[in-house]
């Protein structure tokens, strides 16, 4: 292996470096649907307590979610998503739908739009509108 090789710096890792476990998008998943008490949480996701609570208190840290008290005794808390958190919903999105195609057969899950029709995801460009690809893009470093 060449020595002079070290690892890329990356948004990619980044965000996995905060996402990245297992339990964590799932988690995410629940509360974009709307669950916010850590046992339904727990429940819908199949996570054991003490990963979910791992995994609740680094999406906490990194400001992806917020605590909210609901019961004073006892201490009971919610989980609701930030403003980071909630702009996750385009990924949880196209990893479902990369899951529908990929992973699963036939699909598990699909999304209908408020406009009627089913939710196909739209990979473009803001600016020109052409189709995002892996040939259409050129990484920068900032």
């Amino acid at each position: 292996m060449d020595s002079t090789i070290t690892p890329r710096p990356c948004s990619i890792a980044s965000s996995l470096h905060v996402l990245g476990e297992r339990w964590t998008l799932l988690a995410v998943r629940e509360m974009s649907y709307g669950v916010h008490r850590f046992e339904r949480i727990a429940g819908y996701t199949g996570a054991s307590r003490n990963i979910l609570t791992d995994r609740l208190r680094t999406l906490e840290q990194a400001g992806v979610v917020e605590r909210r008290q609901y019961s004073e005794h006892p201490p009971r808390f919610e989980y609701h998503l930030t403003e980071a958190g909630t702009e996750l919903a385009p990924v949880l999105l196209a990893l479902s739908e990369w899951g529908d195609k990929w992973a699963n057969d036939p699909p598990i899950t699909s999304f209908d739009h408020d406009c009627g029709h089913p939710l196909k995801i739209d990979h473009t460009c803001r600016h020109c509108h052409r189709e995002i690809t892996r040939d259409s893009l050129t990484p920068r470093r900032r």
